[in-house]
This record gives structure tokens, C-alpha cells and sequence, in this order.
């Protein structure tokens, strides 16, 4: 038995639950509701009272649509390597006709034309020219740009003596590296970050930054074609995979929104641990020597993606002693399953070389090769990089006071504030400074 309140007990979005989808979901009658502030509170309790079910849950998701919640990294593992029997695209659910326009989740199942749904050989296609474009990437090239958009961020706070390391650094990071990545001029990056975080936000301007978004991934194509250079769209363009203009526009949308939010929070999350954790903040000073072992520790314990929608049976079957049927939604509890008591590693010395995570997911919808080492490159060098040029950072509030975003999607902070004492800018052609 499990202690968990019962459904009633949670708040309500203000959408009634389906009789006739309750009515063919009798294993739903009492499922948690995996939504509504009180449940993103404490995510890792509520995966540990979860797991007293089973590795294969029966939840709710906003407006009460019935869902399974998979929290086993067994099943996890097994439903991410076996897309002939958990597929991708969204359109095969069982109850998509019935979504209202406006349910919340539908930025994660209003199906598009691109290669996060896409399945077998076309999703082979298109994810395999997004890996070879990734892959021309030159990485010292990469850190040496990291290195330079890291230091002038810095260098716009360094002699203030104090910051909120989310947002006037960590968020600020990939979507510029990314804009980098795709040739776009330095005049037009700042617009179109401000334009990333809006799209991604559920705010009123989300829409209309999502065209702009668009618009100018549309040009960008365009520009590329007659004029190749040495960035991502050209590679894409010029890929014997022939993928259209229109492909390559919308996951160059996908690969930038992919890149933000979980690199993000994944470079915040660290800069927390290691200004809050004891075994990590006695080695603060040295910065390099623990920051590769707290990347990783983030993403087995804080890892930014905890859950994503997900996949969807192809036929009748069984998984974790749950009968699901044809169509059902499965939610890859990717949080639980790095905590499940089976695999997580014991201690930090553990994570520091166990990298059998799932926090860049797995399979052919896993984060494409080489999608999360060029992430890992990211992450590490603005942690470096502020660790080298702030080497007394210190939280300016007690940890206990420190917010997480409620969200049961992504893991990140409001805000992080801190203090250490003013330094004055560095001089622009240090970029590249650190080498390799």
C-alpha cells in the first residue's frame, strides 16, 4: 500500500475529467494528479511514494487525462530502445482527438513535421544529418567560443561585486553559442536570445516570438544557400540526405530549443552544487579538478529534463506488470529513473565516471551523437570560466532559500544569487586565452 493523498487532494486546473475517458481508464480511478504547485514542490518524494506502486504508475496529467508515469530505469531503458514498440509520434494517442486547443501540455504533443517525431527510416534521415552537422563542429573552436561569450558576460557584472548567476549567466549561454554554431551575425544574436527565452516561455509573447524564430531560421536557409559557410544550416544544405528547406528551418528550431533550457539549467544546477555542497565547495578554489565530477552529479541527482512526454504503445502490452494498451501516453520519468535505487551510484566518486545516466535520454530519440558532448563543452567551460574569474563566489542567501522553478518537467532555479569581490573587465582578445 502507499501512503499517497488521494487524487481530490491536489489542486485542479479548472478542467473537469472526461466521463467516458474515466470510464475506460478504471486503473486511473485513483492515480495521483501529476500536476499542480504542491506536486512540484518536492519531486523527489513524490518519485519515492510513486515507487511504492510499482516501476509503472497510472497518473493524471492536467484537465485529469490519463497517463502512465514510468519510473523504473529498467523499463525506462527497455521503452527508449525499442521504438518499433514505443513509438514517437504523438498522434498515435488514444484520447488526441480529444485535447482542448488550450491544454496546457501542448507544447509537448501538438505534433510538427520535425524530427522529434518523426519514426524509422525518415527520423534515421534527419537525425542523422543533424549528428554529421553537429559533428563538423570543431571543439576546440567551440571552447574557445564558449570561453569569449562566458567572459563578456561576466565582464557586464565583474565589477559589481555581485549577480544572479540564472539570469545574467547561466540562461544567457547556449541559445548565443547555438546562434554562433549557425553563422548568424554578433548584431543579431541578442534579439533573437530574447526571442528564444520568450518562445519558451508561456507568456503572451511566445507566439509571436516563435514567428520571428521562424522567419529568421527561414532566412538564415535562404542566405545559405548562396552563401555556404562554416556553420551548421550549410552542412544541412549540403548533406547527401537532401533535406528540404523547410526540414532543416524547423530543426534548427528544435536543435536551438532543445539546447536552451536543459544546457541552462544544467550549468545552474551545477554553480548551486558547488556553492552549497560541502564535498564540492572545499575544492571550489581549484574549480577544474571537481567541475566535470559535479556536471555529472547534476545529471544523475538535478538533471534539468525530469520527465518527458514520452512515448506511445504501438500495440497491446505488458510493462511492469501494467497492461498497457494501444496508444497509451508513457511519461519517461528520466529523474526517477537516475534515483532508482538499483543504479544510482552511492557516492560523488561514483557519478564522476558512471555515465550511465538517462538524462540525454536514450536510443534514436536520445539526444543525438554528438549532441551531449558538445553540451558537456558548453556547461563545463562557463563553469570554468566563472569558477577562473570569480574564484571567491559565494551564495549571497542561504541555501534553504534558494527556489526551484515548480515545474515537474524541467529542474532549474529562479535565481542565484551571489557576491565576491569586483574585478575589472577583461580585455577582449582574451578569448581562447585557457586553450584546450
Amino acid at each position: 500500500m502507499t501512503d499517497l493523498s488521494p487524487p481530490e487532494h491536489y489542486p485542479s486546473t479548472g478542467h473537469s475529467a472526461d466521463p467516458v475517458l474515466a470510464a475506460g481508464y478504471p486503473e486511473h480511478a485513483d492515480a495521483v494528479r501529476l500536476y499542480g504547485p504542491a506536486i512540484a514542490e518536492d519531486p523527489g518524494t513524490l518519485y519515492q511514494q510513486l515507487r511504492r506502486q510499482g516501476s509503472v504508475v497510472p497518473v493524471l496529467l492536467d484537465g485529469d487525462l490519463p497517463a502512465w508515469f514510468v519510473l523504473g530505469y529498467r523499463e525506462v531503458h527497455h521503452i527508449t530502445a525499442n521504438p518499433q514498440w514505443f513509438g514517437r509520434d504523438c498522434r498515435r494517442w488514444n484520447i488526441y482527438d480529444r485535447l482542448p486547443a488550450d491544454w496546457p501540455l501542448m507544447p509537448y504533443v501538438g505534433w510538427t513535421p520535425s524530427v522529434m517525431y518523426a519514426e524509422g527510416g525518415e527520423h534515421q534521415r534527419r537525425a542523422g544529418a543533424i549528428g554529421d552537422a553537429l559533428d563538423a563542429v570543431n571543439r576546440i573552436d567551440l571552447i574557445a567560443t564558449c570561453e569569449q561569450v562566458a567572459d563578456r558576460l561576466i565582464d557586464a557584472f565583474a565589477g559589481d561585486g555581485r549577480a544572479d548567476l540564472i539570469t545574467q549567466y547561466a540562461y544567457q549561454i547556449p541559445a548565443r553559442i547555438v546562434a554562433r554554431l549557425y553563422g548568424l551575425p554578433d548584431g543579431d544574436i541578442s534579439a533573437l536570445v530574447q526571442d528564444v527565452f520568450d518562445s519558451l516561455d508561456v507568456g503572451d509573447n511566445a507566439v509571436t516570438a516563435h514567428q520571428r524564430l521562424h522567419a529568421r531560421m527561414a532566412q538564415l536557409v535562404a542566405d545559405r544557400h548562396a552563401r555556404p559557410g562554416p556553420d551548421v544550416p550549410s552542412v544541412l544544405l549540403a548533406h547527401p540526405a537532401r533535406l528540404s528547406d523547410d526540414e532543416i528551418v524547423i530543426d534548427l528550431l528544435v536543435m536551438m530549443a532543445a539546447a536552451q533550457a536543459p544546457t541552462s539549467n544544467w550549468i545552474g544546477n551545477t554553480l548551486r552544487l558547488m556553492l552549497v555542497d560541502d564535498e564540492f565547495s572545499v575544492t571550489l578554489q581549484g574549480g577544474r579538478s571537481s567541475a566535470a565530477q559535479a556536471l555529472n552529479e547534476v545529471l544523475w541527482k538535478d538533471t534539468p529534463t525530469q520527465n518527458f512526454i514520452g512515448r506511445w504503445a504501438v500495440q497491446d502490452c505488458n510493462l511492469g506488470g501494467r497492461r498497457i494498451r494501444k496508444g497509451d501516453l508513457l511519461v519517461l520519468g528520466f529523474s526517477a529513473a537516475n534515483t532508482d535505487p538499483n543504479v544510482q551510484p552511492g557516492t560523488h566518486g561514483d557519478s564522476s565516471t558512471n555515465r550511465a545516466h538517462m538524462s540525454f535520454g536514450h536510443g534514436e530519440h536520445g539526444c543525438p551523437f554528438p549532441a551531449p558532448e558538445l553540451a558537456e563543452i558548453i556547461a563545463r567551460t562557463a563553469v570554468e570560466v566563472l569558477l577562473d574569474r570569480l574564484p571567491d563566489v559565494t551564495l549571497a542567501v542561504a541555501a534553504k532559500d534558494l527556489r526551484w522553478r515548480p515545474s515537474l518537467w524541467m529542474r532549474g532555479l529562479f535565481g542565484l544569487p551571489v557576491v565576491f569581490t569586483p574585478t575589472l573587465p577583461l580585455v577582449p582578445a582574451a578569448a581562447g586565452r585557457r586553450g584546450a
